[in-house]
This record gives C-alpha cells, sequence and structure tokens, in this order.
C-alpha cells in the first residue's frame, strides 16, 4: 500500500475574500433586511403556549372521530332495549309460525312478532352475487391498467374507473329501474331459467324483474371502483424488480403477472374485496328500488327479498310501535357492527401489504 504525502497548508497561505460592503462601508441592505416571515417569526415571542394549543386542538380532533362512533353506537343500543328484551338472540335467527296458515311468519308489525333473519339473508344473498361479479372484473381492470395500459391511456382509464364511485346511489338506482331491470325481465332471467331452472336457484319467474339477481348486479356495479382502486395500489406497491426477476427465469408476461404479482399482492387484493363487501353490506337507495322489499327467504334468486339497509329506509319513518321502532333500530346497530368489523379487517389488510408502497413503486 501507497503512502501519498499530504502536503501541508499554512495560515498565511489562505486568503480571505472580505464580505462585499456598500459604499458607505455598511453591509448591504439584502444581507441585514430579514424576510417578511423572519420579521414575524422573531416578534411573535414565546410560541410555546400557541404550540401547546395547536397540539391539544389536534390531539382533540383526532380523537372525536372515536368519540362520534362511541355515541352512535351508545344511542342505537339505546333505542334497541325495548326489542332486546323481549325477543334477545332470537331475534336474529329465529322465525314465528303463522297460527293459520302454519308459514313461517318473520316480520308482522301488526302483530308485533319481528325477526331479523330475512333481513340477513337478503343482506348476505345480494353481497354475495355482487362479490362474484365484481371481483373478477375489477381485478382484470387492475391487471391490464397496473401492467398492460399504455401510458397515455392509463390515467384517463383510471380516472374513468374512479368516477362510478363518485355517482349517487340513487342514480344508479334510477338507471337499474329504468334501464338494468328490463333487461333482466325481458333477456336474461328466461335464459337463467331456461338453463339453470333445474338448481332450484332460478327457478322462479318473477314478472316483475325486481329481485336478488338485479340487487346483486348493481352492487358489483357500485362496488367495482373500489375493489379496482385498492388492487391497482397493492399491484404498484411490488417492486419492479420482483416482475424483472421473474421474467429473468424465462416466465412469459401473464407468469409474471401471476406468480410474481398477484401471488405477492393477494393479502391486499383479499382485503380490497373485504372493503368493497363492507360497502355492499351498508348500501341502501340503489338496492332498495330493485329488490322487491319483500320480507321472506326464497331459495330462487330471481325472487324478491330485502337487506337490513332498506327495511330500515323504508320503515323507520313510519314505524307503528314503539317495539317496531326499536326492532328497526336493532337491525341498524347489527349493520353498524357488522359495517366497522368487516371495514377494520380489509383496511388492516390492505396496510400490511401498503405500508413499504413509498420504496416499492416504480
Amino acid at each position: 500500500m501507497v503512502n501519498a504525502k499530504v502536503p501541508e497548508i499554512h495560515i498565511s497561505q489562505v486568503q480571505f475574500q472580505p464580505e462585499p460592503q456598500a459604499a458607505d462601508g455598511q453591509l448591504p441592505a439584502v444581507a441585514v433586511e430579514a424576510s417578511p416571515i423572519r420579521r414575524f417569526l422573531l416578534s411573535r415571542g414565546n410560541s410555546a403556549i400557541a404550540d401547546r394549543g395547536f397540539h391539544v386542538l389536534m390531539v382533540l380532533c383526532a380523537f372525536s372521530i372515536f368519540g362520534i362512533v362511541v355515541l352512535i353506537a351508545y344511542e342505537l343500543m339505546t333505542l334497541s332495549k325495548l326489542a332486546w328484551g323481549t325477543f334477545g338472540l332470537d331475534f336474529f335467527y329465529k322465525a314465528f309460525v303463522d297460527t293459520y296458515s302454519n308459514q313461517p311468519l318473520y316480520w308482522d308489525p301488526v302483530n308485533s312478532h319481528f325477526s331479523a333473519l330475512p333481513f340477513i339473508y337478503g343482506t348476505l344473498v345480494s353481497s354475495f352475487l355482487a362479490l362474484l361479479l365484481a371481483v373478477p372484473l375489477a381485478i382484470g381492470v387492475a391487471v391490464f391498467l397496473t401492467e398492460m395500459c399504455p401510458r397515455v391511456l392509463r390515467g384517463p382509464l383510471a380516472f374513468i374507473t374512479e368516477l362510478l364511485a363518485a355517482i349517487p346511489s340513487v342514480i344508479y338506482g334510477l338507471w337499474a329501474v329504468f334501464v338494468l331491470v328490463p333487461l333482466l325481465r325481458e333477456h336474461l332471467n328466461p335464459w337463467l331459467i331456461k338453463l339453470l331452472g333445474w338448481t332450484g336457484f332460478f327457478s322462479d319467474d318473477n314478472p316483475t324483474g325486481l329481485g336478488f339477481v338485479a340487487a346483486g348486479v348493481i352492487l358489483a356495479i357500485m362496488i367495482l371502483p373500489i375493489i379496482s382502486s385498492l388492487t391497482r395500489e397493492v399491484m404498484t406497491a411490488v417492486p419492479h424488480s420482483q416482475r424483472e426477476a421473474v421474467l429473468a427465469l424465462g416466465a412469459t408476461r401473464w407468469e409474471m403477472i401471476r406468480m410474481g404479482v398477484l401471488r405477492n399482492a393477494r393479502i391486499g387484493i383479499v382485503g380490497a374485496i373485504i372493503l368493497g363487501l363492507g360497502r355492499a353490506l351498508g348500501e341502501t337507495m340503489a338496492v332498495t328500488m330493485v329488490i322487491g322489499n319483500s320480507p321472506e327467504i326464497h331459495r330462487s334468486l330471481l325472487a324478491n327479498g330485502s337487506t337490513m339497509a332498506s327495511v330500515i329506509a323504508n320503515e323507520y319513518a313510519e314505524a307503528s310501535s314503539n317495539l317496531h321502532l326499536s326492532a328497526l333500530t336493532e337491525l341498524g346497530l347489527a349493520l353498524f357492527i357488522v359495517t366497522i368489523v368487516v371495514n377494520a379487517f380489509a383496511r388492516l389488510l390492505v396496510w400490511a401489504v401498503t405500508r413499504g408502497a413509498p420504496s416499492a413503486t416504480h
């Protein structure tokens, strides 16, 4: 190893440049005059009190969200106390029997018989149909926009897809009533009855076209932008080096997307799907307009039904008794709890994938 000799520098060899001065020997005005922001900071004095006040204000704003949630839950529990005391847990799974027809009776405000079973069934069936239709389409849109779409079209197509989430639900409902339901009644439903009628799931020829299928289709359109947007986010969070490594091993483009991208983003995609499920569970107006609003349980998906949100929207303002009002509030409490749990779990899954997104994006 060669030792290099460092030359010595004496202080006398260093030349200092004097600061520029004005003609009268004073520093220039640019160096003396402070900016308006600096003058404000120098003139305000001690800011410890203001800083503490700002800190307290921000903490109150953050905790106010938890306070609002707690107040909503408390109010729902208070108003549903009568139904809890009358029916207990039987309210969610037990049906009454009509003494005249010997048929199950679920929702009879006249005789004060209330059971949430048909509304829970309608909520689950319509949400399941919505996921069955929306998930493949949303993942396909996300894969195209992330991996295949030209850069010129990526922005406009992503904007149009996300624009669907900004359309009010009542507009979706009106479109479904005047466009979707006639199409189902005249074209899709007869085909389903002819092809799959033997299964029993498409056995009822509903002349109105309303029912679970119509509700599932409109819900699928409404939750598609949510699932697609979050899926694109978690796919973008997959490192670009992962794609290059899979391609370097000889994989095709589809194999790279399937093994290098979708497999690494699967937890976040599941979270996006669950978040879309949370939206489908709580949707009210569009579903109310197309599901038929019948408090019954039918095997056929073409029959009329009802959801927890739709029965609350239809009957809460016209509740005939305190027990009726309390039963509707108990439905709202159940829907409130389920929605919070589903959304919290979905956000946790999405965060588990995207927490390293800033360093992984390309």
